[in-house]
């Protein structure tokens, strides 16, 4: 029973705090870029930023940070992102609360943009903004992923896999 226990401790030890680390705001992984209409990648203004991540998953990133961009300019600059679904951050990370990001996008009280697509492969980096400045990014499989990650071959359309996961 005691072994079970710890084991069991453990494992939440493991998943909840030991493989996420700190996402330092001076750090090239702190930049946040939107994708423009035209396709290009590139740098908003960022301030208090927050940020956590991991080697052990792609999906595991997560931002809090303000932008002093209005949602006009956002939206009329860079692409929006209506698949975006926030996924939810460890309890410790309390700036990040996924529930309230969706409900927030389901209602119109923020807006989503395509960050940039395939970060990793598979992968896009999504931002949500608020009209007050708040600010939250995620990473989330995209379709070729969803794909891909199954072990069936990438459809149409898709970019080509890099040459460490065919």
């Amino acid at each position: 029973m005691i072994t079970a226990l710890a084991a069991g401790i453990a494992m939440y030890w493991l998943q909840v705090y030991a493989y996420y680390s700190p996402v330092e705001p001076a750090s090239a992984a702190a930049e946040v870029r939107l994708t423009t209409l035209a396709g290009n990648v590139e740098p908003i203004l960022a301030d208090s930023f927050q940020g956590i991540d991991s080697d052990s998953s792609p999906i595991r990133f997560r931002a809090c940070f303000t932008t002093p961009h209005s949602l006009a300019m956002l939206t009329e600059t860079y692409q929006t992102a209506p698949e975006a679904v926030p996924l939810t951050a460890p309890g410790w990370f309390d700036c990040f609360d996924a529930a309230a990001i969706g409900a927030a996008l389901e209602g119109g009280q923020a807006v989503a943009f395509m960050g940039e697509a395939n970060i990793t492969y598979g992968i896009d980096r999504m931002v949500a903004v608020f009209d007050d400045g708040r600010a939250f990014a995620w990473n989330q499989i995209n379709a070729c992923g969803a794909v891909v990650f199954k072990g069936e071959a990438a459809p149409e359309g898709c970019p080509p896999l890099p040459e460490a996961t065919e």
